[in-house]
């Protein structure tokens, strides 16, 4: 056959493929028309046949779109480009520097401006970062934290394996903590030799009975680890304040299963709170409990949505005495969120954490707890000026969990409530999982921790302070509906320290 033949051959192969998928096509159209106007369910697919299914496919793509093409450096949520790349440079090693100018809108109502001293610190004159103690005298095992800045919980389950040794390797590179989250402890959290803060849900995952009741068995086992550091009974969480955690089937593998101690391949839905504890009464009895059985700090974490139980809390702890205060409280942000949640709640419920964390604070300080209690705070505190106005307002530490995501890789996809995050950190599809590698994120943990603490440094020695937990609220003002600026200290003022009656 002659190379004339054979190319004419060729052609009218792919003629008559092509034709052959023209057909299809024409075929598939066809059905789909009639399938459309026929139903009864879609008005938009019945009265756009066909066409109309374009629809959700370019509503989705509208989030990616939105994201890579037409949103400013600083306006998109949940959080915005130069966020993101704050991050992304701070967990490369990259310079976090940038040139021409801020592109923050300085007039914004909310803003923080920090108040830099005409002395700043020299270099010679940094002192290293506070060490602090929490527990110290009221438990066996008091925990001596390193750093300021920590990994909030994020359970085995809602992260993948590969993402969970990431974070507890890089923590232990970092010298910070990583709480476990309410899905129980798993290898993958002590493989990485990290400081480890247990978190007792409402369900007891780890801890539990098959009933849902704590296991003080296991709570104790759980305690032997020389790494788990602390306890943490979490009253709510900032996506979903007043619901409990929610892992979707498919998520429920054989190992997370045996971890949790949950049937396999079943949602798992934690209760909306413990069904134990009905009042502060059986909080405080509950405290006291764990920290007895654990001999280990215990605290709390909640989401505020009013400071008056805060009253009565702080008031029985006087009365009872303060072997029964817990002795660290996690305050959650209520526009926190890195589990599934439902909108109307992400949305809506639970305030935000620059409103409460002034307001715990001074609470403490009114009932002269404040020596005895630790505050922790999360919520979308994933930049150094954020956590510098935490320390401000008063905060001995800063969790984070979205911060830590990006970290890994997360590239805000909005995915962690399905099976199918891109970049394998909230997935436990196989394929997904490995792009990525455990051992090089690692190091990008331990980068974004130590990059934030010499960041926020950098803000207390412009300030005038030698080290991040000096600074006050005197050293931070923030911005006015009308433009101007107002010192921290008289927008929430420091109590007078007497105690409520």
């Amino acid at each position: 056959m002659d190379t004339f033949n054979l190319v004419a051959l060729i052609l009218d192969f792919m003629s008559a493929l092509f034709a052959f998928f023209i057909g299809v096509l024409v075929l598939i159209v066809i059905v789909l028309f009639i399938v459309d106007i026929l139903q009864s369910k879609n008005a938009i697919y019945r009265n756009y046949p066909v066409v109309g299914h374009f629809r959700p496919f370019f509503s989705g793509l509208g989030e990616f779109f939105r994201q890579y093409f037409f949103a400013m450096d600083r306006e998109e949520m949940p959080f915005n480009r130069a966020e993101r790349e704050w991050v992304h440079k701070a967990s490369n090693n990259h310079d976090t520097t940038i040139a021409f100018g801020s592109s923050k809108v300085l007039s914004a109502t909310g803003t923080i401006i920090f108040v830099n001293s005409p002395f700043p610190v020299l270099e010679s004159d940094v002192q290293p970062s506070q060490l602090l103690c929490i527990g110290e005298d009221f438990c066996e095992n008091p925990f001596q934290a390193k750093s300021f800045f920590n990994i909030s919980g994020m359970s085995y389950g809602a992260l993948s394996k590969p993402a969970i040794l990431a974070l507890s390797n890089g923590a232990r590179m970092a010298g910070c903590w990583y709480n476990t989250g309410e899905g129980g402890l798993s290898p993958y959290h002590l493989e990485g030799g990290a400081d480890i803060v247990f978190q007792i849900g409402t369900a007891k995952y780890g801890v539990r009975h098959l009933d849902g009741g704590l296991n003080k068995e296991k709570l104790k086992e759980v305690a032997s680890y020389d790494k788990v550091r602390m306890f943490e009974i979490k009253l709510s969480q900032g996506a979903k304040p007043g619901k409990g955690g929610i892992l979707p089937a498919e998520k429920v593998t054989s190992k997370i299963a045996e971890i949790r101690g949950i049937p396999i391949g079943e949602a798992s839905i934690s209760p909306n709170r413990h069904p134990e504890i009905n009042n502060t009464e059986d909080l405080l009895d509950m405290i006291y409990e764990v920290r007895k059985i654990t001999g280990k700090p215990t605290g709390f974490k909640a989401v505020l949505g009013s400071d008056g139980w805060l009253d009565e809390l702080f008031q029985s702890i006087k009365k009872r005495g303060l072997e029964y205060a817990p002795d660290f409280i996690t305050l959650d942000s209520g526009d926190g969120g890195t589990g599934a949640a439902p909108m109307s709640l992400m949305d809506n419920m639970g305030l935000p954490i620059r409103e409460t964390l002034p307001l715990l604070v001074n609470s403490l300080i009114q009932y002269e707890l404040r020596d005895r209690i630790k505050v922790i705070t999360s919520g979308k505190l994933i930049t150094s000026a954020e956590v510098a106005w935490a320390l401000c307002v008063g905060a001995d530490f800063i969790t984070s969990a979205r911060g830590f995501m990006f970290s890994l890789g997360c590239i805000q996809a909005l995915k962690c409530n399905k099976n199918t995050c891109p970049t394998g950190i909230t997935t436990h599809n196989k394929r997904l999982q490995k792009g990525l590698n455990p051992q090089n994120k690692a190091v990008k943990v331990a980068n974004y921790v130590h990059n934030m603490q010499h960041s926020v440094e950098v803000i207390a020695h412009s300030c005038g302070v030698e080290q991040p937990r000096q600074l006050n609220r005197t050293h931070a003002r923030i911005v006015q509906s009308d433009g101007n600026s107002v010192m921290m200290s008289k927008l929430y003022p420091y109590p007078a320290n007497i105690p409520k009656e």
